[in-house]
């Protein structure tokens, strides 16, 4: 992808030092609208082979005479300016050309970076680890931009923040980014969540001395990098003060509350402070409150969060829509962690069976199955709900005593009513929901169902089960002949089919 013209160019400028001009002309080139990835790569070459010679480092270390640093200096800092202005260049291209030109300009950028670190151009000798910082930042600025995704960007940055010194200098950089954010545009609040979502956090002391791989800037015999616990803990604490103070739009409160609790709650100072934001967002409905229900639940578990009316919450929760909802298969598994509990009450956790029971007439057959396994699951904790399948006093109503519009599941009278919708389902026309739905009609088995085997299961997944399944073959046996006349009076032979 190096021109022949370019590349003899570079050569000849590394050759000598007559050719300084040719270093003045590729440069210039970036200026073009065109493909000027060609002239990146030249651009590459060069400043990778001037670092590594340290021509534009200056060395504290090394004395020389007057003439010899006046002769050197010159060249020195013409030839870092034109290092700086390049690199200033390349963000520039990052921002305003076609993709392949941004990925080209941001690997070249942290190529130079690396090579910075190991070879640093103000050397000051082997007692300190050096990381280039200050090259860092305008990128990590880029890639946050309030103007245009940078997605493409960070799935290629992902890459380098593998490396751990790179990843701890983006969160030092992070908080001087957002501080400065008092409400961001929606661009800027995207491509940062998408960052976060991107770059591991790993919040531990880590002293490395024989794992160099892992490491973008290390020099051959140099100092080793301490990665500091503390410092990395208080920059993520502080953006996220921040960052949970903006406005969202749903899509965002979405993406921001997946990242929350993937990566970034685990390692909060003060978790329970976010209990106000995870009850308000309970309240949205949708995607977004499956998502604080399990923040909530992280909260009650691991930081004995106590909230009085998250089973009224959790009830609310569970109304038609949430079939065609992402997370659906989260709401299911949470429900049952919070309802495991055999210390509950049989009112309430009656209500939760009817209510699921009634939502299995509206389901998609895949779901019915998780909620046919559900209610029998409660029912083998509390057996006290065997009652909403053979009610003691029998008889027949003429209505449902079940109020489906109550909020508060105690008020629903949920177990003075029954569980017929499991009756009903016995007549599905998929076999395999009939068959699922006879086990109120059996004793109920010792152990819970595994509700994990089944709660990403689709209907294609349930239609090629079906498929797979072996059809009996029905032999039919026939009656004895007979002859009978036809209407022209020829004598016919009938077989009569006995199935």
């Amino acid at each position: 992808m190096l021109s022949k013209e370019l590349r003899a160019q570079a050569l000849e400028f590394l050759k000598s030092r007559k050719n300084a001009n040719n270093l003045i002309s590729i440069i210039s080139l970036l200026e073009n609208e065109g493909n000027i990835q060609p002239c990146i790569l030249a651009l590459e070459m060069i400043f990778t082979e001037v670092l590594k010679r340290r021509e534009i480092s200056r060395d504290f270390t090394a004395a020389a005479s007057e003439h010899e640093v006046n002769a050197e200096t010159k060249y020195q800092v013409w030839l870092r300016e034109c290092y700086e202005d390049t690199f200033m260049r390349l963000l520039s291209v990052m921002s305003r050309h076609k993709p392949s030109m941004q990925l080209q300009a941001l690997s070249t950028m942290m190529k130079l970076i690396s090579l910075e670190g190991k070879y640093p151009i103000d050397y000051r000798g082997k007692e300190e680890y050096y990381f280039p910082v200050q090259k860092l930042r305008p990128i990590v600025l880029e890639l946050l931009s309030s103007e245009r995704s940078t997605e493409h960007l960070l799935s290629r940055f992902q890459e380098f923040t593998a490396y751990e010194d790179v990843l701890y200098y983006v969160w030092k950089l992070l908080p001087t980014v957002v501080l400065n954010k008092q409400q961001p545009s929606e661009v800027f609040i995207k491509n940062f969540l998408s960052l976060m979502d991107k770059i591991p956090i790993h919040i531990e002391t880590i002293r490395y001395e024989e794992s160099r791989e892992s490491l973008l800037c290390c020099r051959e015999g140099g100092p080793d990098f301490v990665q500091n616990s503390d410092h990395l803990r208080r920059w993520l604490n502080r953006v996220w003060s921040v960052v949970i103070r903006w406005e969202h739009s749903s899509a965002i409160h979405q993406q921001l509350l997946v990242v929350l609790l993937e990566w970034i709650l685990p390692h909060l100072d003060k978790p329970l402070l976010l209990t106000d934001y995870l009850m308000d967002s309970l309240d949205m409905g949708g995607a977004v409150s499956l998502l604080a229900l399990q923040g909530i639940f992280i909260l009650i578990k691991n930081h004995n969060l106590e909230y009085p009316n998250i089973y009224g919450k959790l009830y609310s929760m569970f109304e038609p829509e949430i079939f065609h909802t992402k997370y659906k298969a989260r709401l299911f598994y949470l429900s049952d962690m919070f309802l495991s509990s055999t210390h509950l009450s049989e009112h309430l956790v009656a209500a939760f069976a009817k209510r699921l029971a009634r939502l299995t007439l509206v389901a998609p057959p895949h779901d019915i199955q998780i909620i046919l396994m559900f209610i029998g699951n409660l029912i083998l904790r509390h057996p006290g709900l065997k009652r909403l399948l053979n009610h003691p006093k029998g008889g027949e109503v003429s209505l449902d005593p079940y109020i489906m519009e109550e909020r508060d599941p105690i008020k629903s009278q949920a177990i003075e009513s029954s569980l017929w919708e499991l009756q009903t389902l016995q007549n599905h026309i998929l076999p395999n929901i009939a068959t699922a739905a006879k086990f109120i009609n059996m004793p109920l088995p010792s152990v819970e169902w595994d509700m994990s085997k089944i709660l990403e299961n689709s209907a294609d997944d349930i239609f090629e089960k079906e498929l797979k399944k072996k059809v009996k073959e029905i032999t039919l046996t026939f009656d004895r002949p007979q002859s009978v006349s036809s209407s022209k009076g020829e004598k016919v032979t009938q077989y009569w089919a006995l199935t």
